[in-house]
């Protein structure tokens, strides 16, 4: 697998995460990077996808979002490696069987933030990533924080 065949699976990775939130949220593409593995690994390098939610996650609906995809990603036989449970900034990192790393990271203002970052592979051109997101495009610049409201995920009550 080269580096954009690996790009294109954490493309993937990335729509199968927000696919699976229910009800759906807003999101936008984050930077996408990519480079060499370092010394001792010439002819190789690793791309990071990453996404951000535009929707507002309330600090009630932020552990419910979180659960959503660590089931999400264990139903994929994805290995969770981590759970930061915390009100305001939960957190869980997972791995797929070939070590694509994931994170899902709860920050200010309950904006989440996905990263897919691939294993060191052979070396390759890379392309921005062609999955459509459903939220403005800031290319080039960064995100603001949430400015989507949903009924459901910014709601100030615990999911009960």
């Amino acid at each position: 697998m080269n580096m954009q065949q690996a790009a294109e699976f954490a493309d993937g990775v990335v729509k199968g995460t927000i696919d699976a939130v229910v009800p759906p949220v807003q999101w936008t593409h984050g930077e996408s990077t990519h480079g060499g593995c370092g010394e001792g690994a010439a002819g190789t390098g690793s791309v990071t996808r990453r996404a951000v939610i535009m929707t507002e996650v309330s600090a009630e609906r932020r552990g419910s979002f979180v659960g959503v995809v660590e089931r999400y990603w264990k139903k994929q036989g994805y290995e969770i490696r981590n759970v930061r449970k915390h009100k305001e900034s939960p957190a869980v990192f997972a791995a797929t069987p070939e070590d694509f790393r994931m994170s899902l990271v709860v920050g200010y203002k309950g904006q989440v933030f996905i990263d897919v970052v691939t294993p060191c592979m052979t070396e390759s051109e890379v392309s921005p990533p062609k999955t459509q997101a459903n939220g403005p495009d800031y290319s080039g610049e960064r995100p603001p924080t949430p400015n989507h409201h949903s009924d459901f995920w910014s709601a100030r009550t615990p999911v009960g």
